[in-house]
């Protein structure tokens, strides 16, 4: 056991977030933490790490065991440069040691300028310098809240990759359904401060928790069943004259006064939009850099009505800039953009709205409009606060007083009751949990207007969009049909190299006379001997995977281990493509002679 919870309790002003609850984390776990925003996720993993400290409860860690957290906002040394924070913590010879594969890790999290301060950064290039700095620890624990925001689909595949990988226990609050599907063994829910087990990935977690939920209101109808037959003897006037009596009246009194099953409330989204007309939003020949460096270049696009269009790219690529053009809060450098005169946009950026932390959350809903219409019906601003989950006690805190996932929440009613026709939606998921997207989702499918969605979320966009617009970076766009699955299924294909009969059948038909293939002296000796380079490789990875495993707690001599397992790993890499050469000239020197 890596460690161990019990009894914990905390409260936080009015809300009570965790209930006399325990967890307990072995080698090999790997814990998806959900729940609705606000039931206290970030804190959980806090009290686990030991940054916060519970009100009531024990946690027991083993004092060898080594525990990594990445926060949901990491506090960071504003004049550090990229390097010297992820190795903020650790002594100059680690650095010394690991430099080499942290440089790899930015690269791969798409932060490239080392020396850069982290002052500097954007909210999401902190957040994954945080991710680097958290994942370069060599823990035994690691704890990760809502690892995947901020990062594009191929950081979240690395990742998913890396975490799969990983032999220590893991313990990660996440939005991403594929995410906690692939990556997963254990599902813990929070809700109403008790958390409820699950020995599974996402998908077989939703049959088990329906199982759960079937099996307490069958408990509870057949309570009331129960009470009903009794309240019917005691009220024909039975009195308790006998032990038998005052037993029966005890046992109704326990069961009416046993409570029912609780459930978590969800939000309730009902499409509110103004008339659209039929023109509505045109590009032509749409062009923009940044620093002479093109984001989008002459692009064209007429939007339709039923249009569910989901941009995807690498970070940085230009998908906000994209988005920003269409709304008309950019101007493009060429071209133009043509909006329909009944068009009203809802932009959902990155960057949200600016909020004022000491606003009252119902001074804020009110100050966009008191009511909306919606194919439901006419609603209060205070019945859709209702319907996002910020009943009375909530509307009146200041919006400081809420976590990132509700005020999340908050910006997204925001938009809402504007009534827009439009959507325009960039980074919709993030912060938000799973039961609130799949009502988002539920919601947009029938949104009566065109939405646009910038997402890493692939399962969002697998159940969302119709069509895929591919930013590249280099100012092309390129438009794909269907939805994220289907347009990495294309792009697997266009990446695939031609096969040889029809590179072949391309090449010109006068070509010069090609030498006769043959062994140069070296390469003939390098051929007798490469079978036993490729085996001595072989064995000297195993002797060193072997030997990491023997090394217990020197956690220096495990990344130098880890480190010489690298440069063999990469050495048998290389040695192998040499192998495959020798031996394709070895069979054509073979054919040429007969």
């Amino acid at each position: 056991m890596l460690l161990s919870a019990e009894h914990l309790s905390i409260n936080f002003g009015s809300r009570q977030l965790l209930d006399d609850v325990s967890f307990y984390l072995n080698e090999g776990d790997k814990v998806g933490v959900i729940g609705i925003n606000g039931t206290g996720k970030s804190t959980f993993l806090k009290v686990l790490s030991g940054v916060t400290e519970p009100d009531g409860g024990t946690i027991s860690r083993n004092p060898n065991v080594q525990i990594s957290l990445l926060s949901q906002n990491p506090v960071m040394d504003e004049n550090a440069t990229v390097l010297e924070q992820v190795f903020l913590h650790f002594p100059a010879e680690f650095r010394a040691l690991n430099e080499y594969e942290a440089k790899a890790m930015l690269n791969r999290l798409g932060i490239t300028d080392f020396a850069q301060k982290v002052g500097t950064l954007s909210g999401g290039q902190r957040k994954r310098v945080a991710l680097a700095a958290a994942l370069i620890h060599p823990a035994d624990v690691l704890i990760l809240d809502e690892p995947t925001n901020h990062l594009d689909s191929e950081m979240v595949a690395w990742l998913e990759d890396w975490l799969r990988r990983f032999k220590g226990g893991l313990v990660m609050v996440t939005h991403d359904r594929y995410f906690l599907e692939r990556v997963v063994n254990h599902i813990t829910e929070l809700s109403r401060g008790k958390l409820y087990h699950y020995e599974a990935n996402y998908s077989k977690y939703l049959e088990l928790r329906e199982q759960r939920q079937e099996m307490a209101e069958a408990s509870e109808r057949k309570r009331q069943s129960i009470l009903r037959v009794e309240r019917e003897w005691i009220m024909r006037g039975c009195r308790a004259r006998t032990t038998k009596s005052r037993e029966r009246i005890q046992r109704y009194e326990a069961l009416l006064n046993q409570d029912a099953p609780e459930t978590d409330e969800a939000v309730q989204m009902a499409a509110a939009s103004s008339r659209l007309g039929k023109k509505i939003i045109e590009l032509r020949d749409v062009s923009k850099s940044f620093d002479g460096r093109p984001i989008v270049s002459r692009f064209s696009y007429n939007l339709l009505r039923n249009d569910r269009i989901g941009i995807v790219g690498r970070n940085g690529a230009g998908k906000s800039t994209l988005l920003h053009l269409i709304a008309g809060e950019l101007a493009p450098d060429s071209g133009a953009v043509d909006m329909g005169a009944t068009v009203k946009i809802g932009h959902f950026s990155q960057e949200g709205r600016e909020l004022d932390l000491n606003q009252r959350v119902y001074d804020f809903i009110h100050d966009i409009a008191d009511e909306v219409r919606t194919d439901e019906g006419t609603f209060s601003a205070n019945q859709m606060m209702e319907r996002f989950l910020f009943p009375g006690d909530l509307q009146s805190v200041p919006i400081g007083r809420l976590s990132g996932g509700e005020r999340r929440r908050l910006y997204l009613l925001s938009v809402l009751m504007e009534a827009p026709n439009v959507l325009l939606l960039d980074e919709p998921t993030n912060d938000l949990d799973v039961t609130t997207l799949s009502i988002l989702e539920d919601y947009l499918q029938s949104f009566p207007g065109p939405i646009l969605a910038v997402s890493h979320d692939r399962f969002f966009l697998d159940k969302l969009a119709e069509s895929i617009f591919e930013v590249r970076g280099d100012g092309e766009i390129r438009r794909y049909t269907g939805n994220w699955t289907d347009w990495q299924a294309k792009r697997r294909e266009e990446d695939v190299p031609a096969p040889r009969a029809e590179r072949q059948k391309a090449a010109p038909v006068e070509r010069p006379r090609e030498r006769k293939p043959k062994f140069t002296y070296k390469e003939q000796r390098e051929f007798e001997t490469i079978d036993d380079d490729l085996a001595r490789l072989e064995a000297d990875i195993a002797a060193c995977q072997a030997a990491q495993e023997t090394c217990g707690s020197d956690y220096v001599k495990l990344q130098e281990l880890q480190a010489r397992q690298a440069e063999l790993e990469a050495a048998l890499e290389e040695k192998t493509e040499r192998w495959v050469y020798l031996n394709e000239l070895k069979e054509q020197i073979d054919a040429q002679n007969g």
